[in-house]
């Protein structure tokens, strides 16, 4: 999908022979939910706190596995340093931050409900 985002204007997303949805590469990602993806090294994290930042503006799913914080927030401003106060303020530690907008496959994966496979396949 990468190859597709840098040489295509205008890009269809395709399944089972349906077309989903089509657009730029800006137009598609602006179709979906998704806004930011933020990773955030942290040692522990208690689970009222996991409750606390779901009710952060724009953030609708947290998950904690291996070390790693994951917020997924929708579309909206100031979605890490609105994390990063909440921790910040909870004296919660922690390590390296890392924020990414959606990509194509994020797109196709939310439209479709299933994740690329090589060649452009779907299961």
């Amino acid at each position: 999908m990468e190859e597709v985002e840098q040489i295509c204007t205008r890009i269809v997303i395709m399944d089972k022979g349906r077309c989903l949805a089509e657009g730029t590469s800006e137009e598609l990602k602006r179709m979906i939910k998704a806004g930011e993806t933020i990773r955030i090294e942290l040692p522990e994290i208690p689970a009222e706190h996991m409750d606390g930042l779901k009710t952060i503006p724009h953030v609708y799913a947290v998950s904690f596995e291996d070390g790693l914080l994951t917020v997924q927030c929708e579309k909206g401003g100031r979605n890490v340093l609105r994390v990063l106060d909440y921790l910040q303020k909870n004296e919660i530690p922690f390590g390296t931050v890392d924020a990414k907008l959606p990509t194509l496959n994020d797109v196709f994966l939310e439209i479709t409900g299933r994740e690329l496979r090589d060649g452009g396949e779907t299961e």
